[in-house]
């Protein structure tokens, strides 16, 4: 049986000093909190994160007393994703921060193949009635009146002027061309294109000791016609096979999983688990609200429709002692304006109410 430390690596999504409102001391005044999961969210992808670039960001984290050995957002262009003869290039790029951050202790790397959208929802700020705060909101029925460029739209006016992970401008400028191209493209192709990514830089990852965690499609269906394939079990089990090596990991996010409510959570959670594929969790609650159609809730099990216990205790029985965990996209609470789905004061609750789940199961565990 593994060993087990009593709390998980508590981590926080960061965005920087000149991009995130919420500060590095907040973040370390949060209990149980060990460190953050970061990202540089001015970088385009398919662009290099320079040496300089990973040593200031992660210096920076280090001097509030915090880790940071995971990073998010590490985009993947969407040439590598096509198959286009440019990918190369691109993927020689990637090569190279993997190196850049591995050399400053990164030990994982969360990153999507995701055609075009990384995560999509149709409210950014929907109010919940029960208590009047707000949260991400996905509607099947509202999507299918807009089109592609309509959510884009939408979505950068309702960011209060934040960046969004996977909205970045530059990634969207050039949308009906990059629509038109994916037109063709079927799953199997995508995880084709996929294959050749991961055989190129897996071979590095094991050499600099990073494990690549790849995250679920959001929601865990198509959309726009374009090809998903990361939104379920077997999908992932497909995944894990392109390229046999622990450096081919994942990251289990239970709210993307979750809002198809097909998909057990805690049981994907520990047939991963057991194979020691997971790398890091993005653990957040879901609320049903109908066919294809929820919304972002509070992390407390009874406040949406997942398990938080049994998810927890899937984490608790079948991962490393130092998993890394962050509680994802909380609610806008307390007055609070800021990044959709990126407030301090909800997902502060989040993280102490998951630090008080692993505690209890492993007092339970080990009298």
């Amino acid at each position: 049986m593994l060993f087990r430390s009593l709390f998980m690596k508590m981590t926080f999504r960061w965005y920087g000093k000149d991009s995130d409102p919420i500060t590095l001391q907040q973040i370390k005044q949060i209990p149980g909190m060990t460190g953050i999961m970061g990202l540089l969210d001015y970088k385009a992808a398919g662009e290099v994160w320079t040496d300089e670039e990973c040593k200031e960001y992660i210096d920076g984290v280090h001097a509030a007393g915090l880790e940071c050995e995971v990073i998010e957002s590490v985009n993947v262009h969407e040439d590598i994703k096509m198959g286009l003869p440019t990918r190369d290039k691109y993927i020689e790029n990637y090569i190279t921060t993997i190196r850049n951050l591995a050399k400053y202790g990164v030990k994982v790397i969360v990153y999507n193949f995701m055609p075009v959208f990384d995560w999509l929802r149709t409210d950014l700020a929907r109010v919940i009635e029960e208590d009047g705060s707000n949260s991400l909101y996905f509607d099947e029925k509202e999507l299918g009146n807009m089109t592609p460029l309509d959510i884009v739209k939408k979505t950068a006016e309702d960011s209060h002027g934040f960046t969004l992970p996977g909205w970045e401008p530059e990634r969207l400028a050039e949308l009906e061309k990059t629509l038109k191209q994916y037109e063709g493209i079927t799953p199997d192709m995508l995880r084709e294109n996929y294959k050749y990514f991961l055989d190129a830089i897996i071979p590095v990852c094991e050499e600099v000791g990073v494990k690549m965690a790849v995250h679920p499609d959001d929601p865990a269906w198509p959309i726009f016609g374009l090809p998903r394939i990361s939104h379920s079990q077997e999908d992932f089990d497909k995944i894990v096979a392109l390229h046999d090596s622990p450096a081919n990991a994942l990251c289990l996010c239970t709210g993307s999983l979750g809002s198809n409510p097909a998909n057990d959570i805690p049981a994907i959670i520990r047939h991963f688990g057991e194979m020691d594929r997971i790398a890091c969790l993005h653990i957040r609650n879901v609320k049903y609200l109908g066919e294809r159609c929820f919304r972002e809730a509070a992390h407390l099990s009874s406040t949406g429709d997942l398990d938080m216990f049994e998810i927890v205790k899937a984490v608790y029985d079948t991962c490393p002692h130092d998993v890394y965990v962050r509680p994802d996209h909380g609610r806008m609470i307390w007055g609070e304006v800021g990044r959709p789905g990126y407030g301090l004061y909800d997902r502060a609750l989040g993280a102490t109410y998951l630090n008080g789940l692993w505690e209890a199961i492993d007092k339970m565990s080990n009298k």
